[in-house]
């Protein structure tokens, strides 16, 4: 039961980092799941009253959401620790999708960061392996496909600047014919 009460936690936690504050009126004796279905609206619900509510009281304890009652409102918002977990959660869930056909555009990802932040780096790194991305040099990294959305999400969830963290767009490359067999392109 803890494992499906986590995963709605875990929903919950996501869909509040997306749409930000919830205000909700807190008339209805089924008040939660009244609410995860707002939250979570045109998605068949997988949890019943208890859980939601047991992961609304879960996520309060630990301090990832405020719930404060205003007159007949409610309103439900992330904590800044709310809003880190929500983010690791973002990220783990991450890819790259692969259009149908390419557009003969390379991302380039540059970066540069600081050696106190090494282990920043490190973990960089091992995501962008993870997404599919192609080491081309030390701190470049290359992708054929749209993943700029990605990319920002990350350097926002690494907390990095764009003095860190690039993005470029070329249209072509010398000596590109090993990537495109790599990543399977024509």
């Amino acid at each position: 039961m803890a494992r499906v009460k986590g995963t709605a936690s875990q929903e919950i936690l996501r869909k509040l980092l997306i749409t930000g504050a919830f205000l909700i009126a807190a008339q209805s004796s089924g008040f939660w799941i009244n609410f995860y279905k707002a939250l979570f609206s045109g998605r068949k619900l997988e949890f019943d009253d208890k859980i939601v509510r047991d992961a609304f009281y879960y996520l309060k304890r630990k301090n990832l959401v405020m719930i404060e009652k205003r007159n007949k409102q409610i309103y439900i918002y992330l904590t800044k620790e709310g809003e880190k977990k929500a983010g690791r959660y973002q990220i783990n869930k991450l890819k790259i999708k692969v259009p149908r056909r390419w557009d003969k555009m390379w991302r380039l990802i540059v970066f540069d960061i600081p050696e106190k932040w090494k282990t920043k780096r490190e973990a960089l790194r091992g995501k962008l392996k993870e997404l599919g991305l192609q080491l081309l040099q030390k701190s470049v990294w290359i992708c054929p496909y749209p993943c700029e959305k990605e990319i920002k999400l990350l350097r926002e969830f690494f907390n990095l600047g764009e003095e860190n963290l690039r993005i470029f767009k070329v249209r072509g490359l010398e000596k590109e014919g090993s990537l495109k067999k790599r990543f399977g392109l024509k």
